[in-house]
């Protein structure tokens, strides 16, 4: 079975020394475009920039927009695709079904900081449903610990985030994912409590690079909406240099 086998490697992906580093893409063109670089392992799709592209504020795109646009991400690449499913939707194990059917084997899926014994339980969830159909699904249980952490001290979050990290591990994810921005001591605090090769971590302005982060034992790195931004800024400047009487430049290359 292609997708097992697909879901097989994306787990060992994380389990590897190296820490592994998915560009986020929001569409089949910028997944393909990612794809085509000999260092993409693995793709993960961004919910914020899939939502943007469909007009939904993050966190709103329903969720037969959201697994059709997965899938054909899934199916436009040959690499194992991670997706981004917001929060599971209110029913995470079906939503794992219905993302498993379309072709993808891995996810992140939310907590919002929801109490800790039915966050869990959507991560049994998760897991239950990919046992089911067959593929080893390698879940990035992503704790909002510090993202809605509000005015709270950081060593609270980084004592909520461990428990919530250790439960999800134990309730069968792969990995846990604390977005936010990470410095060295917070960063070794959380792989010294989760485990070593099982945080999984955002890559924003201000935060560590990849490779300071691999030393700390983290599994694995993504870029979220920061991506789109990019491709948007460049959209935009050209369009600034075009009213402004420029032309476009020569010699792109066609990937589109």
């Amino acid at each position: 079975m292609i997708t097992a086998a697909k879901a097989q490697t994306l787990v060992g992906l994380y389990d590897a020394p190296e820490i592994l580093r998915v560009v986020n893409v929001w569409d089949v063109v910028s997944a393909r475009a990612v794809a085509a670089l000999p260092e993409t392992k693995a793709i993960a799709t961004a919910g914020h920039g899939i939502a943007a592209s469909f007009g939904y504020d993050d966190g709103a795109t329903p969720r037969e927009i959201m697994i059709d646009m997965v899938g054909r991400i899934a199916a436009a690449v040959a690499v194992p695709v991670s997706a981004d499913l917001d929060d599971g939707y209110g029913d995470a194990g079906e939503t794992t079904r219905l993302a498993i059917g379309v072709g993808v084997v891995g996810a992140n899926i939310e907590d919002r900081l929801k109490p800790l014994d039915e966050s869990v339980a959507a991560v049994a969830a998760i897991v239950k449903a990919a046992e089911a159909e067959g593929v080893p699904f390698a879940l990035n249980a992503r704790t909002d610990a510090f993202v809605r952490a509000g005015g709270r001290p950081v060593p609270e979050s980084i004592a909520d985030a461990i428990q919530r990290g250790r439960a999800y591990l134990d309730a069968g994810a792969t990995a846990v994912f604390i977005p936010g921005i990470l410095d060295m001591n917070v960063t070794r605090q959380l792989v010294e409590g989760i485990g070593e090769r099982k945080v999984s971590v955002i890559g924003l302005p201000g935060a560590l690079a990849a490779s300071e982060y691999e030393k700390l034992g983290v599994a694995r790195i993504s870029y979220g909406p920061l991506p789109q931004r990019v491709a948007l800024t460049a959209l935009q400047e050209l369009a600034a240099d075009l009213y402004a009487g420029g032309v476009v430049p020569g010699n792109l290359p066609a990937l589109n």
